[in-house]
């Protein structure tokens, strides 16, 4: 008999696949399987739903008004100065930080609540948001001439973008102390720079005949108005009989060149005078 009950617990541990390595492995999956579907039921249910989401609805919802708002006033003086990213551009910028944040920081709570030795970067996303900001911003900038345009309307999409990941990522009081900032030099800074006496380059071309030599004559109006003189280009047109001077000057007086293109057109032996901006290389 006892040979006989040894017998049939033999074929009965051959007919059970429980006693197999792979068995394990099925009854560990089918485990894992069973925690997730039934946290998924339960956040969908909404018996619990901060085990996908560590930031509440109430907070989500904030911070994406906060930031619709900040970005809203800072693209308001964007956009009553004409500048093409205005108002309801930087405010979809920094909606659109604030919701990548947010999504990072699920992203992250999400995969720690379902494995916690899994280790990922939740900084990943926004820093590839900041990469397509730039993008963004670099299409703000135009060159004309010498003068470029859109610098600022550019810097003000790249601290927006930058204020609402700090707004999504919880960070009030710092997004909020950046977004004051920026307003202040955006509004108030701007009165102050039109005060700024900045140095203004330009080129003063005068025209006159071959026979003339204005170059005496012409030097010491440029000191009367405080006027510094560069360097002096000199080119012939032998045909037409004029001999071109184009004076390359600087000043801080914006007043100084209207007022010297008054008086250099009074003068009877200067056919032609134009002026036109130019800028020194190397300059400081």
């Amino acid at each position: 008999m006892r040979i006989l009950d040894e017998r049939r617990k033999g074929e009965h541990a051959k007919e059970e696949p429980g006693c197999g390595t792979e068995f394990h492995i099925q009854i560990l999956q089918n485990t894992v399987r069973k925690h997730y579907y039934k946290k998924l039921f339960d956040s969908a249910s909404g018996l619990d739903y901060n085990v996908f989401n560590m930031i509440s609805m109430q907070e989500t919802i904030l911070r994406l008004l906060l930031g619709a708002i900040i970005g809203g006033v800072i693209g308001f003086e964007r956009e009553i100065h004409g500048r093409a990213a205005g108002f309801r551009t930087q405010l979809i910028v920094c909606m659109a930080a604030v919701l990548i944040m947010i999504v990072s920081e699920n992203y992250y709570f999400h995969l720690q609540s379902f494995d916690p030795t899994i280790r990922i970067d939740p900084a990943r996303i926004s820093a590839g948001a900041l990469i397509g900001i730039g993008f963004l911003g670099a299409g703000a900038i135009v060159k004309s001439g010498f003068a470029i345009r859109g610098l600022t309307t550019a810097a003000s999409i790249w601290i927006v973008s930058a204020i609402g990941l700090a707004i999504g990522g919880g960070l009030y009081f710092e997004g909020i102390i950046t977004a004051t900032i920026t307003i202040i030099a955006l509004f108030l800074l701007r009165k102050i720079e039109k005060k700024i006496k900045i140095l203004l380059y330009k080129t003063i071309t005068i025209s006159t005949g071959v026979t003339e030599n204005v170059e005496e004559t012409i030097i010491p109006v440029f000191s009367d108005y405080g006027i510094y003189i560069h360097s002096i280009d000199y080119e012939k047109n032998q045909l037409e009989g004029e001999l071109i001077y184009n004076f390359h000057i600087s000043t801080r007086n914006k007043r100084a060149i209207k007022e010297i293109f008054l008086r250099l057109g009074t003068m009877d032996f200067i056919k032609k005078i134009k002026i036109s901006s130019y800028r020194i290389n190397g300059s400081s």
